[in-house]
């Protein structure tokens, strides 16, 4: 007769449960690997621990640990933010999109405020996403009404504004699209988060 408390549904041995040291060690592996923020750490070790239990001396304080690589360096919210944004403008997403990201990241307000994009960054952000998704002028054929509002929807969606959307999915070619993605001014509030 198999023993299920020392092993899995599938004959597997389950993992030993944490303790300080082994916490310690499995939040620098997750560091090491993952670019991360102080909040997703911390849930990253409290899920660990709901799902290999603790055996430590003192109570387990995933909070503290997150907080500690903080002061390290290990962990900079801010780094974080910026790559997270960049990443996601440059695969097409909008302001709204990347706000709701860095906010689920547990980033910071103020934060978040400073890496928001700009008027311009936004447009070629959209600019992007059109000419991947093949919207607009960008596409086979002019689009008919209901296949435009569906083009608009995914852009808005993405976490565009609906300016941003409508202009370039009306745009009537390909060059009036990009000339509006390079015609905006800088000094434009852009800021959805």
């Amino acid at each position: 007769m198999r023993d299920y408390k020392q092993q899995g549904q599938q004959g597997k041995r389950l993992p030993k449960p944490l303790n300080s040291a082994s916490l310690h060690e499995l939040g620098l592996s997750y560091v090491a690997r993952f670019s991360t923020s102080a909040v997703k750490l911390e849930r990253y070790l409290y899920r660990k621990l709901r799902e290999r239990g603790w055996e430590g001396e003192q109570p387990a304080d995933p909070a503290a640990l997150a907080e500690r690589f903080v002061e390290l360096g290990y962990v900079d919210d801010a780094a974080y933010a910026r790559a997270k944004s960049s990443s996601l403008l440059g695969r097409g997403y909008g302001g709204r999109r990347v706000g709701q990201a860095l906010n689920e990241a547990g980033i910071a307000a103020e934060i978040r405020q400073e890496v928001a994009p700009s008027e311009r960054a936004a447009r070629a952000a959209a600019l992007k996403l059109a000419q991947r998704r093949r919207f607009g002028p960008f596409g086979a054929d002019a689009p008919d009404r209901e296949r435009r509002e569906k083009q608009l929807s995914a852009m808005l969606r993405a976490g565009h504004s609906l300016d941003n959307a409508r202009n370039l999915v009306n745009a009537a070619s390909e060059d009036q699209a990009l000339a509006w993605a390079e015609d905006c001014d800088e000094d434009e509030d852009y800021s959805l988060f």
